[in-house]
């Protein structure tokens, strides 16, 4: 297929972005690939955008209006691009309010003064003291804005008990199209704006009694109910209602205050179990009468998928009795346990009424109750997990249905699918008739496209006939605003109009959303395109066979849900967490790939300057791989980049020398004083740095005369036999480690011998410096050599490195497939999984008062960190203290490089060196990583270890 596209900008864009530049304070990203970037959200939707400002202040946002406004150019406010239905995608200028306008400004009793791009995450970790919390709570709070759910009328879990958003926002400042100011709240002046919008309440009262369906969650169109008399006399007439809910198309929200809500500290979850799917809908309506906080559909294809993500499997199979076929999730909040307690027992009893009886699971401690909610939270990206084109897609996504109706309508609804051939998957919140329905098609086929549209009109014309709600949380975007004028009728379609026309009268701010919409089946907007389809230029160097569509199909599982924007993550993403740029960020990158291979970049592809713009901070610390609810992995995407990279344009001599360094560091140990006194000159470093990018100020760990030899693995056991992993790393610069290995593994009863090759000599090696510099073709020398030598036995292969020994585990399958390498990458673990699994040394003596642990990125992504800990709580009297962190920022030899000095040591101090300057002089930091020890040392002036070596003092 030949390569296809983006759009070019218009005749007067450089002179916009050349303004925005001189006449604001903002960022202004206009380049292929920012506009690339910023074209897609989490819908099927793809708009490139004019360009994008990230504003510094409100008065940024004020100058940008007016620039566009004099430009004839259409502005679009986004938060966390995280819409399901294409409302923050457009031909406009898009500004990203998350990195810059994020500040709580205020807090007195129960209101919150915020700006729009801060996330609910943040905003209720800044509360908590207080003792207070914002409700509205959708399942992407981690990194959803203030600004977005305003701008979506965000709904979430807990709308039974606290509402929607335009329940709990009292006021907006807005920014208005003509670059006036106003505010919009309880007692709003009555400026001619205010009466004009009243008089059209008062006009049209009677038609919207008629035609606005009586559900809780209603947030299609705009919300006219807020501007009739009855609004104004019944408490429901705040202005700031009638903004909630319009996706940025009548104003920008400077600051938004927000109704606050006394924390319940105490909750308990009961799991309800239906044979049936039907069953569970039959019961919705019943369970809400116990008044429980929420109630949560899982269904029986969540559930399946849900279990084959490693992250969630054991917390799903927790939550099953037997194999049932739905799922409900019943939440009750209070202040008390006693009265929670009861609240279980009304469950189990009315389960028993029901004909279900010892049919619910109690969750009372607050672990597991927290990986329900991540589970329950995930629901939407364990759907969107399913490999191949084929997608659960969101337009029918949360229609409301009074919930006596919902059995009969969830039931037509899958008839609806039955008979145009697809399946559906379901879930959400059961407990306001709002489920989260998704028939699985495949958005690249237009036989599909025109089902998804028949579907929809089916599905809507059932939700008017139960005088629902077509749309219950999500919006209205591109997928549903042409449907307005059939839900609400012709004339409540002209009133919409005429509100957009007041507000907005050019049409500057989001067109075509909610009113004058495009159809939502045009596939130009798609995005995939009927010309979209892969580059033919380069192949994969990476096995990629469980993906169809290989390489692509791998990068197309991003679909833009966001999850790496969130802070409370394990690992991912640590460069995002340090510039919060899209473009530094899994999905920013995966969109990069993804145009990159289609062709939409141009010829070069992945070797392209705007993918390696792109991969530039990604530390390969494979924290996606693990934390990413769709398993997109990155740090195995960077090496087919990288590999593309070379072939294209060459390898620098940096690449090549850290590429080669575990042989170069084998012939150093013959003369190790040479090149260490040569690395010590500042003239050598300042030519190094100057030459080969490498930072004057940082100290390259020194080489070594006495490192590890094979020979000296030969403790002699009982308890079988295992085969050490000497990686490069520890066997050239930290051989005591090695050595503390046998002594350890020795001590546990074990009989350890050296991994090498029968008939060569040279130490084995994992090939990561080469798939780090893209020495693809190297690395899988590497693999072949040191899978050929371990083949011979089956004793398990124990490292202590854990970049190296997860390469055997996960790169060498890719490079190598086949059940060779599948064999070893089963026998392959870490010193501390082996211990967990086959028991450690006994008698051990106490050595420190604490020892403060450090994760590497691996461990955590592979799920090891937690037996490295659990091997350190053998240590008596010894208090083991996992610190919360990301990467640590060095991460191979990126914090080596000149370029990333900032970024490194801002990784650093987000959380990691805070935690070891906070560490008792007496106490223990411990690093398994070659790389985060080092980067301790040399930021902190602390020594980190192996926890190898804390165990072998132990002894």
């Amino acid at each position: 297929m030949n390569a296809i596209t983006l759009p070019k900008n218009r005749i007067g864009d450089s002179r916009l972005a050349e303004r925005l530049r001189r006449e604001t304070e903002g960022e202004v990203l206009w380049s292929e690939g920012d506009r690339g970037r910023y074209a897609t959200d989490a819908s099927i939707y793809q708009v490139e955008p004019v360009g994008v400002v990230v504003p510094r202040t409100a008065a940024d946002v004020e100058a940008a209006i007016a620039i566009c406004r004099e430009e004839g150019v259409p502005v679009l406010p986004r938060g966390g691009g995280t819409s399901q239905c294409g409302q923050t995608v457009n031909r406009a200028l898009v500004l990203d309010c998350t990195k810059h306008l994020r500040r709580v400004l205020s807090v007195e009793g129960d209101t919150a003064r915020v700006e729009p791009g801060i996330t609910l995450g943040a905003l209720n970790e800044a509360l908590k003291p207080k003792g207070v919390f914002f409700p509205v709570d959708p399942s992407t709070w981690a990194r959803c804005t203030i600004g977005g759910m305003a701008g979506n009328n965000s709904c979430g879990s807990k709308s039974i008990r606290y509402g929607l958003m335009a329940d709990n926002v009292r006021a907006i400042d807005a920014i208005l199209a003509d670059g006036s100011r106003h505010v919009f709240g309880e007692n709003a002046p009555n400026t001619d704006l205010v009466a004009r919008l009243h008089a059209l309440g008062e006009r049209e009262a009677a038609e919207i009694a008629e035609r606005f369906p009586p559900v809780l969650r209603r947030v299609g169109g705009y919300n006219l109910d807020a501007l009739t008399p009855d609004a104004r006399a019944n408490g429901r007439g705040n202005l700031s209602r009638l903004l909630v809910g319009s996706e940025g198309t009548l104003a920008f929200s400077a600051a938004l205050d927000l109704k606050l809500w006394p924390i319940k500290p105490r909750k308990v979850v009961g799991i309800c179990q239906f044979p049936t799917f039907r069953r569970a809908m039959e019961a919705a309506q019943h369970l809400v009468k116990l008044d429980p906080e929420a109630v949560e559909l899982v269904d029986r294809t969540m559930i399946d998928l849900g279990r084959s993500i490693p992250i969630y499997r054991k917390t799903i199979e927790g939550m099953l009795i037997g194999e049932p076929d739905s799922l409900l999730i019943v939440e009750f909040h209070g202040f008390e346990d006693a009265p929670l307690l009861r609240g279980l027992d009304a469950l189990d009893d009315m389960m028993a009424t029901l004909g279900l009886p010892g049919q619910v699971v109690r969750v009372t401690d607050a672990a597991t109750q927290a990986a329900v909610a991540e589970v329950r939270e995930a629901g939407l990206n364990i759907m969107m997990s399913m490999k191949g084109d084929a997608k659960p897609v969101s337009f029918i996504e949360d229609c409301a249905v009074p919930l006596e109706d919902l059995a009969d309508y969830t039931e037509r609804l899958t008839g609806v699918f039955d008979r145009h051939g697809v399946k559906g998957t379901w879930y959400a919140h059961a407990s306001v008739g709002c489920l989260h329905v998704r028939p699985v098609l495949n958005m690249k086929d237009g036989g599909d496209v025109r089902r998804m549209r028949e579907i929809a009109e089916e599905c809507f014309a059932l939700v008017r006939e139960y005088k629902g709600s077509h749309s219950g949380e999500h919006g209205d975007g591109i997928v549903r605003s042409e449907f307005n004028e059939p839900m609400f009728g012709a004339r409540m379609a002209r009133a919409f109009e005429e509100v957009k026309d007041i507000f907005d009268p050019g049409a500057l701010l989001n067109p075509g959303r909610v009113v004058r919409a495009p159809k939502m089946d045009d596939r130009t907007l798609f995005r995939y395109a009927p010309e979209y389809g892969p580059h033919t230029a380069g192949k994969p160097v990476l096995d990629w066979s469980e993906h169809p569509g290989s390489l692509l199909g791998a990068v197309e599982m991003c679909n833009n849900n966001g999850t790496c924007r969130k802070f409370d993550a394990n690992v991912m993403c640590p460069s995002y967490r340090v510039t919060r740029n899209e473009r530094d960020l899994t999905r920013g990158r995966a969109n990069t790939l993804r145009l990159a291979l289609t062709g939409q970049l141009g010829p070069e592809g992945l070797a392209s300057d705007t993918v390696m713009e792109a991969l530039s901070l990604c530390v390969s610390c494979k924290g996606c791989k693990r934390e990413c609810p769709t398993g997109v992995d990155m740090a195995r995407m960077k090496i087919e980049a990288l590999a593309a990279r070379r072939a294209t344009h060459g390898l620098a001599l940096r690449d090549k020398l850290l590429g080669h360094l575990p042989r170069l560091a084998r012939w150093a140990s013959l003369a190790p004083a040479v090149p260490n006194a040569l690395f010590g000159m500042k003239p050598l470093r300042r030519w190094a740095e100057r030459s080969l990018g490498l930072a004057a100020e940082r100290h390259f760990p020194a080489f070594r005369s006495d490192i590890f030899r094979d020979g000296e693995a030969k403790a002699e056991g009982t308890m079988g036999e295992v085969l050490l992993f000497a990686d490069s790393f520890n066997r050239n610069f930290e051989p005591e480690n090695l050595r503390a290995a046998v002594r350890v593994l020795g001590a546990a009863g074990y009989t350890v011998r050296a991994a090498q090759h029968p008939s060569d000599s040279r130490p084995l090696c994992c090939g990561r410096t080469y798939l780090a510099a893209g020495m693809v073709e190297e690395a899988k020398r590497e693999a072949q050599r040191t899978i050929e030598a371990l083949s011979a036995s089956d004793a398990p292969v124990i490292g202590l490195e854990p970049s190296c020994l997860m390469t055997l585990r996960d790169e060498f399958p890719a490079l190598l497939p086949g059940e060779a390498s599948a064999k070893l990458a089963r026998r392959a673990m870490l010193a501390s999984e082996w211990m967990e699994r086959e028991g450690g040394p006994e008698g051990l003596k106490p050595v420190a008062p604490a020892a403060h642990v450090h994760g590497h990125c691996h461990q955590k992504a592979f799920g090891a960190f937690p037996a490295a800990v659990k091997a350190l709580r053998a240590v008596p009297e010894m208090e083991v203290k996992p610190i919360a962190s990301s990467c640590c920022g060095m991460a191979g030899a990126f914090g080596y490089e000149a370029k990333n000095q900032e970024a490194s040591k801002a990784m650093a101090e987000l959380s990691l060196l805070p935690a070891v300057r906070a560490a008792a002089p007496g106490d223990v930091v411990v690093a398994d990583g070659f790389s985060c020890r080092h980067q301790i040392r040399d930021l902190s002036g602390r020594e980190a270890i192996h926890s190898i070596r804390l165990l072998e003092r132990a002894l």
